[in-house]
């Protein structure tokens, strides 16, 4: 979009951050975190920590390809990795990796990895 680019035509970081959170929130939504659920249940996936490798530019107009995984289970926080490169491209312009934890609100009391999780 216009708005995630600078007057040159690149792509801001702080839009690659929004993008991976779009990424992320599907990703919890295939492991069962859905947003109603989260409402529900009152537990969230917080991100404790976020680190970024920018390899190349994205540019306005370009069509971009983002991938997330589940990286790495701990008793209560969990890494998540995400790459993106431009559609029909293998390059990545950026990869990420991020750390979150599981947080009962308004508590802010960290919870255990659901178990399910385990057994994906």
């Amino acid at each position: 979009m216009f708005f995630d680019t600078d007057c040159g035509g690149v792509v801001h970081n702080i839009a690659y951050l929004r993008m991976i959170e779009t990424c992320r929130t599907r990703l919890a939504t295939q492991m069962g975190m859905d947003l109603p659920k989260m409402m529900s249940t009152k537990i969230f996936p917080v991100v404790v920590r976020t680190e970024i490798d920018y390899h190349s530019p994205a540019k306005l107009g370009d069509k971009l390809i983002i991938q997330g995984h589940l990286e790495k289970l701990e008793r209560a926080r969990f890494w998540c990795s995400f790459v993106m490169h431009r559609e029909q491209q293998e390059k990545p312009l950026i990869s990420c990796k991020q750390a979150l934890a599981i947080v009962k609100m308004p508590e802010g009391r960290p919870q255990r990895i659901p178990k399910e999780w385990h057994e994906q």
